[in-house]
């Protein structure tokens, strides 16, 4: 049976000797470099227990299988939405669920759900950070016909010369 391609978005599978004798397996090099990170972060992984190696060789060496790519996608994504890594741990640590069926398609459902209510907050941030950004574009049009220059002398033109009030948050941090 073949693998699935899943390196559409990435480096080509590996395709060295060691490949034949552990089809659907990558050492940990190729691996790292088909998820676009390094040893290092994977083997921090591993010691987290947020990744683990389907086997390792005789002489040590890991070997992941190419679907270990989607958990550190899943762990690169969640930690760029704000979540810590021993929140992800907990997270996704599903595969040591033990108990029926229900409890572990529960467990999974409350997963999706967190990861749901992450991205919703991340959202709602990114809204407010978009609307803070144009307060401060529709300020700059009023500074275009301002003569003063923002400098130390006139406190970074804080409050603003020509309105007497407070620049927005996102252009006072930039002048």
């Amino acid at each position: 049976m073949e693998s699935p391609n899943i390196h559409s978005t990435g480096p080509a599978a590996p395709t060295h000797s060691k490949m034949k004798e552990n089809p659907g397996l990558m050492k940990i090099g190729d691996f790292a470099r088909a998820a676009d990170t390094n040893l290092r972060t994977l083997r921090y992984y591993e010691e987290l227990d947020l990744l683990e190696p389907s086997r390792r060789s005789e002489g040590g060496f890991r070997y992941f299988r190419t679907v270990d790519l989607n958990r550190v996608r899943l762990i690169q994504t969640l930690q760029g939405l704000g979540m810590s890594l021993e929140d992800i741990g907990e997270l996704i640590s599903l595969r040591k669920i033990e108990g029926d069926h229900s409890a572990i398609m529960t467990q999974v459902t409350q997963s999706l759900h967190r990861q749901e209510d992450l991205i919703e907050k991340r959202q709602n941030q990114l809204a407010d950070l978009r609307a803070a950004i144009n307060e401060a574009l529709l300020k700059l049009k009023t500074c275009a016909a301002c003569e003063h220059t923002p400098c130390e002398d006139n406190n970074w033109c804080e409050p603003c010369v020509l309105t007497e009030r407070s620049l927005p948050r996102a252009l006072s941090a930039l002048f």
